[in-house]
């Protein structure tokens, strides 16, 4: 059997890993500045996070939400120590996508309304309703297309107004910080503004945080550098697992839960709460929240002096660099002479970055050296 081919696959095998290296099937070791699309947080193969998920193995690796799960309810406490989000409610899924199709669904129920609102640049994931409101028609089935939905410019509140007063659009979904988009990071502006058009025209704002969460910004979710920005919903996955699957949705104390509202098979399983927890015992013990932050601002610092570097953006370990040519050959030359990984994104000039958050200074700078020699 084959596998159906879809990924473009670089031509390199990774057998072994640890903090932000990695090693292939020949020996060759490499540095991972991108961190599997933002998932690996903690680092790969922390001890701390192995023994977790190893203990928890001996115990049991999985039921159904059928029976008392105490772990969840241990992860939701931790959670909400770490994100100050005390009154929110959690539930449990398995990643990204699934979490914005709950978050939708959930606006849906409150408001009674069919339509959603994105913008330009967004990706939200690839199941139904996500990709409908994704800024890449190429990934668009006919059946996932909706004329209630719409994607607006970035940045525009009176366009997004103009739709509200429809009446017709239960909720506006925005990432804390673009990812594919190339690291667009929203203003406060732009954020409050459609918070407050969102609450003018009773409709749910959805803070799509699956790239910005999990201290990657230097704050626990990306929109938390917004003061008194309250989202009725928040989407989560990627870091918080660490390379485990595990998604889950924060849901404000407005919504009211009834059972068989929303349910899933894996979402929850002891493996994974376990696989979660290890990850918020280490961002909080090793600091490694505000030490995304120091390294972030450090490196975009020394990037914007590097000649043929046009902008950078972001914020903490989530950033985005757009050079005076095309980015492709010098990511394939940061691999393979360098054996540097890095990530693309949906413009051809931009490189992205989302190093594990417990890298080292000494790593990022080997980075700089070698963008310097390329660039030159």
């Amino acid at each position: 059997m084959k596998l159906f081919d879809v990924y473009p696959l670089m031509p390199v095998t990774i057998t072994k890993a640890a903090g932000a290296r990695l090693w292939d099937d020949h020996g060759q070791e490499y540095l991972d500045l991108y961190g599997g699309h933002a998932v690996i947080s903690i680092g790969h193969t922390h001890p701390h996070f192995v023994k977790r998920i190893k203990d928890q193995l001996d115990q049991i690796a999985f039921y159904s939400n059928s029976v008392q799960i105490p772990i969840q309810k241990d992860y939701a406490s931790k959670l909400a120590a770490l994100s100050c989000l005390h009154d929110y409610q959690l539930f449990l899924c398995n990643s990204g996508a699934e979490a914005n199709e709950n978050a939708m669904k959930m606006a849906s129920f409150a408001t009674n309304k069919p339509g959603f609102i994105s913008y330009s640049g967004a990706f939200h994931g690839r199941t139904s309703g996500a990709v409908a409101l994704t800024d890449n028609p190429k990934i668009v089935a006919p059946c996932n297309a909706r004329e209630d939905f719409h994607i607006l410019p970035w940045g525009d509140l009176e366009a997004t107004e103009h739709i509200l007063k429809s009446k017709k659009i239960a909720g506006i979904i925005i990432e804390g910080i673009q990812g594919v988009g190339g690291i667009q990071v929203p203003s406060a502006e732009f954020l409050k503004g459609i918070a407050a058009l969102a609450k003018k025209y009773e409709a749910k704002l959805i803070l799509d945080e699956v790239q910005s969460g999990f201290g990657r910004t230097g704050r626990f979710f990306a929109h938390q550098w917004v003061d008194g920005l309250m989202p009725d919903l928040i989407s989560m996955a990627k870091g918080m697992g660490n390379g485990f699957p595990i998604g889950g949705l924060l849901i404000s104390p407005d919504f009211k839960p009834a059972y068989g509202m929303l349910g899933t098979t894996f979402g929850g399983n002891h493996l994974a709460c376990a696989a979660g927890i290890a990850v918020l015992e280490v961002l909080e013990s090793e600091k490694l929240i505000p030490q995304a932050g120091i390294l972030g601002n450090r490196l975009m610092d020394e990037l914007k002096t590097i000649p043929g570097i046009i902008d950078v953006r972001g914020i903490g370990l989530m950033i985005g660099i757009d050079l005076d040519r095309d980015a492709g050959p010098i990511r394939t030359e940061l691999v393979q002479k360098y054996h540097i990984f890095t990530g693309s994104a949906a413009g051809k000039q931009t490189i992205r970055l989302l190093p594990p958050l417990n890298i080292e200074w000494n790593q990022l700078n080997s980075f700089i050296v070698a963008l310097k020699e390329i660039l030159h």
